[in-house]
């Protein structure tokens, strides 16, 4: 089973603490929190919560605790994609396909890693 899944809010918190790795509860309530008209004790409660949820590691510097991601951006990032297709599109990536030919903004270097990507499970599905 993989890890719990996580909300729009906490995505972009973890986000924000993959940016500024190591960041106090406080640096967080103020770079995060405050913009977003969070109140300190919310920022704890997700912080603590996303923990709770293996996203997040913290440990005891000069008394203060300080937060980093447990994984890399790109696992939390993959890890929310597919809890996206998985819960709203049923396990079918075909109507965010279809959404994205119709956005028509993929940019080049989009495009490549796309084709890169097909390429890909075109080669597995060879191989089995």
């Amino acid at each position: 089973m993989g890890k719990a899944t996580i909300g729009d809010q906490e995505l972009a918190l973890l986000q924000y603490i993959a940016q500024y790795s190591n960041a106090s509860v406080g640096e967080v309530a103020t770079g995060y929190g405050e913009p977003r008209g969070l109140a300190r004790s919310t920022v704890l409660t997700m912080m603590e919560r996303l923990r709770g949820k293996s996203y997040l590691r913290r440990r005891q510097v000069a008394g203060v605790y300080r937060y980093s991601p447990a994984t890399g951006p790109g696992e939390v990032m993959r890890s929310a994609v597919g809890q996206f297709v998985e819960k709203t599109l049923s396990g079918s990536v075909s109507p965010f396909v279809a959404w994205m030919s119709e956005r028509g903004k993929v940019s080049d270097t989009e495009l490549a890693e796309l084709q890169a990507l097909v390429a890909r499970l075109q080669s597995q599905r060879e191989e089995n």
